[in-house]
């Protein structure tokens, strides 16, 4: 907690005891009183604010500055979040469903088993963003940047990432069933043993980009970039492949549309 640590920076820095009051009471009470003013409405600036499990459903919460608050299991449900700042953040566990996230800052924040469903978060800012296990079924994050974020075990199903930049993302055996990823750009990410049965990757640059093991039965793959690509062992029935790149892309084991294996 973060009046825990002021307490704690005082005693230590305090030469008597008569000196904690002194020192150290201003700054909590500064704390405590930007804290209990974003809660009650007046404000929406709580950096580095301790906000554990707080109730701010359907709040309208645009442009707050939020940035390395810990809003963990905070429940946020059908807030208003529009260019809203949570650089730094933690939301691990938080209720962000329904909510509305367009053009927000959440790069390097922290959304472990985050809810998402159905958010939009078109062209929000999540690079870096730690979304492991985070659930996004029918999330909307067109032209979202998600550069380097960490996303194993999400669940995407039927979102859509059209125009999206997820460069060097790790979504390794995250559930992609139905998403729409038209023109994104996947180069260097890692989707090792992802599900993605049924995707639209029309266009999309998957230029050296880990599609080993990946589950590919009837995606839609036609002028993609898969130049570099691993594709052995992933599975390609039915998959469209109509102008897509193979330049040096690794194929081997990999069940081809035509229903062979690739040699």
């Amino acid at each position: 907690m973060k009046a825990t640590m002021i307490w704690h920076r005082c005693f230590r820095l305090a030469a008597s005891p008569l000196l904690v009051f002194s020192l150290c009471l201003p700054g909590f009470a500064a704390w405590a009183q930007t804290a209990d003013a974003f809660l009650a409405g007046s404000s929406k600036s709580c950096r580095n604010c301790t906000l554990e499990r707080a109730a701010l459903k359907r709040r309208d919460l645009s442009e707050a500055d939020l940035s390395g608050a810990n809003l963990e299991g905070a429940i946020l449900h059908r807030a208003r979040l529009m260019r809203a700042k949570f650089t730094g953040a933690n939301l691990t566990d938080a209720n962000l469903n329904k909510t509305d996230l367009k053009n927000a800052a959440l790069g390097q924040a922290k959304l472990e088993r985050a809810m998402l469903y159905e958010a939009d978060l078109s062209a929000a800012d999540l690079s870096g963003a730690n979304l492991t296990e985070a659930k996004m079924q029918k999330a909307r994050l067109v032209r979202a940047r998600l550069d380097g974020a960490h996303m194993p075990e999400a669940i995407l199903t039927g979102a859509r990432l059209d125009e999206a930049s997820l460069r060097g993302a790790n979504l390794s055996a995250a559930n992609l069933v139905e998403v729409t990823l038209r023109r994104a750009n996947l180069e260097g990410a890692n989707l090792n043993n992802a599900g993605l049965v049924d995707a639209v990757l029309r266009e999309a640059n998957l230029k050296g980009a880990n599609l080993s093991e990946a589950d590919l039965f009837g995606a839609d793959l036609s002028g993609a970039n898969l130049a570099g690509a691993d594709l052995s062992e992933a599975r390609l029935s039915r998959a469209i492949l109509t102008g897509a790149v193979l330049d040096g892309a690794n194929l081997k084991g990999a069940l081809m549309p035509d229903g062979s294996v690739h040699p």
